[in-house]
Formats: structure tokens, sequence, C-alpha cells
């Protein structure tokens, strides 16, 4: 007798778990991509990610995916994305996929398999089904729990001066972002913390700049209202 879960009325689909990973590199968010080799879709990009055993959870799912691409360890922080279910999806049949936000901090550099790459998010190339929205669900996430959590310590190296979290903000964000204004609504926050060490001074010299650090390294709800907003906003953002 066939069982309920896959009755002709009632059919199994295929259910997969995929992985948008975001690093701020070289001042610009990226995205981690593998280039396909099969079809359907030979040589576009896609989202590290494969299909879930019967005996694991999408957690245990996308780590295993993850862990052929990139160390875990290096992870941050990771959160359930959505879940895409357009019947159309993939061209071979009906697929579920379940993603997945990862957030590496900057200055870290995994070793890639041959057929992965970092992309800038703002050019990405050629996508595979529809990976390329699910990245952009992704930045929408990110950038919107930029604003009312402490989400930046996983994009962010353990410590930084202002100035170099400024840049990492203004990657994810995609807008200016002053470091007066970031450092002024992070600290009243209770969200960063001096080290109580100096960065060293560059080559031009100049003033040492104080070295600070996320006071945890946890996701937390720091503020229910945005407070960065693009510069065409911020006449009403929350002071």
């Amino acid at each position: 007798m066939a069982s309920v879960w896959s009755s002709p009325d009632r059919p199994a689909f295929p259910h997969q778990a995929l992985a948008v990973v975001l690093q701020v590199r070289a001042a610009r968010l990226h995205v981690l991509l593998w280039q396909r080799a099969n079809a359907p879709f030979v040589g576009a990009w896609a989202l590290p990610g494969g299909p879930l055993l019967p005996d694991e959870t999408l957690g245990a799912s996308v780590a295993r995916q993850l862990a052929s691409k990139v160390e875990l360890r290096q992870l941050a922080h990771l959160e359930q994305l959505e879940t895409r279910s357009d019947p159309g999806r993939d061209p071979r049949g009906r697929t579920v996929a379940t993603a997945y936000l990862g957030l590496i901090p900057a200055g870290l550099d995994p070793a890639l398999p041959d057929d992965t790459a970092w992309h800038p998010v703002a050019a990405l190339p050629p996508t595979a089904f529809d990976h390329g929205s699910i990245v952009g669900s992704a930045l929408g996430r990110l950038r919107a729990k930029l604003s009312y959590t402490n989400v930046g310590f996983a994009l962010a190296p353990p410590t930084f001066t202002i100035a170099e979290l400024r840049t990492v903000y203004v990657a994810a964000l995609g807008y200016d972002v002053t470091a007066t204004n970031l450092q002024r609504v992070l600290l009243r926050r209770g969200v960063l913390e001096p080290t109580g060490e100096m960065a060293h001074p560059g080559r031009s010299g100049g003033r040492p700049a104080m070295l600070y650090r996320f006071a945890s390294s946890s996701l937390e709800v720091t503020d229910p209202f945005a407070v960065f907003r693009p510069p065409s906003e911020r006449p009403t953002e929350r002071r």
C-alpha cells in the first residue's frame, strides 16, 4: 500500500537545502557561488547546496553541503532564510528548496574548491534556477537586520577601528553612512565596546585610532526600529 505522504493525490517532491554565504571582501559584499558542470544551466553559477537526505534535518543538511565548500568554523552566523516552492523553479521537475543565510567575518580567506568563487552581489554572473533571486532575499534580510540587531559582529573582524567598521557597513548596506553616526548609534545601543588598545598608525602617520569590538557574538535585537537608512530617507530616520 502506498504511503499517504506519497500517494498520487499527494506526491512527494525533492527538497534541497541551499546556503547564501556573504562576506565583505575588498570593501564590497560578496556571495559564495559554485559553477555547474552538468545540465540544466551548465556553466551557470549556483548557491552551495543539495538534496535533503531522509535521515537529516534542514540545519544538518545545509551544514553538510557547506562543509564541502567552506570551513564551517569560519561561519559567524547561520539562520534560515526562506523556502521556495514555485512549481517551475527547476526544469527537471518540481523541487522545493529552503535557503539559509550565512555570514563570514571580513579578513578571513577560506580555502575554496576549484569550481567555487566569491562574486560581488552587485554584479552577479548568470545564475542557475532562482538562485539570483534568493541572493536578493538574503541581501534584504541582512540589510534589515543591520538596522535593528547586532548582526554586524558576523561581518566585522574581531577588532576594528570605527573607520574599518564603516567600510563593512557601507559594503553591506549598499549606501554611505558616516563614521560619526555609525559610532554614535552603535555605542548608544551598547553594541560596541572599546578594547583599550590603539590601532597601529598607517603609512601616513597621524593619531592612532581606538580599537573596538562587538560586545556580543550572538544575535541580539538592539533596537526594533530601523536607524540606518539610505540618504534620501534620512530626514525621517529615528535619532
